[in-house]
């Protein structure tokens, strides 16, 4: 047999998973149907799935077992990476059951424990993970029916908890949080789960900067004039998500975590090591340097906040955000948030890091742009249209279509030296020959592996909280509020985010 370079190499750093009793709290919801059970199938696809691994669905509707694998057989069937293949469902799905019990019922888990006490005489792993895959109100109550019931001790084995976001809708709702699940499981046993660190090019920026001197040199405010993230969705508030989003908004719900997570791995200092705490300890240091707001106008001045407007989208003609279904008519949630974030450290200081996230924008994209500054105005630069020319852009690609691409000017070819913007650019699919894992993959092998290296740290959810909360006070309890601003759906974005860049200079990479 043909050796393997890269275990030779040492080049292949992996944590192997360990066999447990997986336990998803809300198991009839869509996250359990579209996402983890999905990923769990994929793995088994993949050979990744650690042998004897058991699942127990936990949720209050009435479903025998055989019911509950059916309805996660059909969602399989539409969602699943690698495709539907009946006998590898019915070898895998045998290794799922389904107990049914209210979330607040001290006897539905005196009742689980009796069954996984059964399950570990009967063969099966004393490793126990319990998901959280419940709406957040009931987070609390689901620990502490877990402590209530001892579930949260192992006499041979670990055990884990897993909580998806949101983690908290503020500092101090996430502190009180933060205070529940420490009484329950010690801060090594908690993963908070954030999906965006999943994805393969959030897990590969690390790997683009260390791994490749040729970009860290050049990774600082000697070099770089601005940076960009961007998520986009066209979509708005269809199957009733307006009920969340009017309790959210754009700006708790994704940048307070997705993408003040993507900042603090672009602007984080190279880690004393690769464990979880050697990295997470510099994406908190970077968090901590944010700089603050003075006050209310201060915000007014960096963050634009907007609801879109009736608009097309891809040919579709849809409402304003107020008209949405389940929307406060006369409502002050943001449906689009644009930030300045200045970091006060070395490396950055100077240096604007521009977050936006909007719906109903024209297209779906997550991507982060590094802009480097332009060269001495001579010589090729010199020359007309050069100015109004792309320069050097660094752009990495989240989602869709994961990869990195390089921004360059290059000759035309011709007599005339004229000059026109090329790119290289490196595509997963392609390159790789075939499509990168789902996140909730990397994450559920991580935290059967007990890497929490992609999982957020108690302290950096309430740093990131700390420095969004300033925003909010500012949108919702100054007297003289910023404005609310507007955009057509289908267009990119209120006038006032583009005047943002435009006031330094810049202006909004287009996906």
């Amino acid at each position: 047999m043909e050796a393997n370079p890269f275990r030779e190499a040492d080049l292949s750093l992996r944590n192997h998973p360990e066999s447990c009793v997986l336990v998803i709290f809300g198991a009839t919801g869509d996250l359990t149907h579209r996402k983890l059970i999905p990923a769990l199938y994929n793995m088994a696809a993949d050979g990744d799935l650690p042998p004897g691994l058991k699942v127990v669905g936990f949720a209050r509707r009435e479903k025998s077992d055989e019911e509950f694998r059916e309805g996660l057989e059909k969602l399989n069937k539409e969602v699943s990476r690698q495709g539907h293949n009946d006998d590898l469902w019915e070898q895998f799905s045998q290794s799922i059951t389904y107990h049914e019990s209210n979330f607040n019922d001290a006897d539905g888990y005196a009742a689980l424990k009796e069954r996984l006490d059964e399950m570990e005489a009967e063969g099966a792993s004393p490793n126990r993970m319990y998901y959280l895959a419940s709406a957040p109100e009931f987070f609390d109550d689901i620990l502490l029916h877990i402590r209530g019931a001892g579930l949260n001790q192992s006499k041979t084995g670990w055990c884990r908890a897993v909580v998806e976001k949101p983690f908290g809708t503020d500092l101090a709702t996430a502190q009180h949080l933060n205070q529940v699940v420490n009484d329950v499981f010690p801060e090594k046993d908690t993963y908070r789960i954030d999906h965006y660190l999943g994805k393969e090019t959030a897990q590969n920026i690390m790997v683009l900067r260390f791994a490749n001197n040729l970009f860290e040199v050049l990774w600082s405010n000697r070099f770089i004039d601005h940076i960009q993230i961007t998520c986009a969705e066209p979509l708005g508030m269809e199957g009733g998500r307006g009920g969340y989003y009017e309790k959210s908004g754009a700006l708790r719900d994704m940048v307070q975590n997705h993408l003040l997570q993507l900042l603090s791995l672009i602007a984080m200092e190279p880690p004393a090591d690769l464990t979880a705490d050697g990295i997470r300890d510099e994406k908190v240091k970077v968090l901590k340097s944010l700089r603050p707001f003075e006050d209310a106008d201060d915000v007014g001045e960096n963050v634009v906040r907007a609801q879109y407007t009736a608009g097309t989208v891809n040919g579709e003609e849809v409402v304003g955000y107020r008209r949405e279904d389940r929307v406060n008519p006369g409502s002050m949630t943001e449906s689009y948030v644009a930030l300045k974030v200045m970091i006060d450290n070395w490396r950055w200081e100077g240096v604007p890091f521009y977050v936006r996230m909007g719906k109903r924008l024209p297209k779906k994209g997550t991507e982060i742009s590094i802009h480097y500054k332009q060269g001495p105005n001579v010589l090729y630069n010199a020359s007309v249209g050069a100015e109004a020319m792309p320069g050097n852009v660094l752009v990495i690609r989240i989602q869709p279509n994961e990869g990195i691409s390089l921004g360059m000017r290059s000759k035309r070819p011709g007599p005339a030296a004229t000059l026109q913007p090329v790119k290289m650019d490196f595509r997963y699919q392609t390159s790789f020959g075939k499509s990168s894992p789902e996140a909730y993959e990397r994450l559920l092998l991580d935290a059967m592996a007990g890497d929490a290296t992609l999982f957020a740290r108690k302290d950096e959810v309430e740093t990131a909280w700390k420095y969004v909360d300033q925003i909010e006070d500012a949108w919702h309890k100054s007297p003289t509020p910023p404005k609310m601003a507007e955009y057509p759906a289908g267009s990119w974005g209120p006038k006032e985010a583009d005047e943002l860049l435009d006031h330094d200079g810049n202006d909004w990479r287009r996906l």
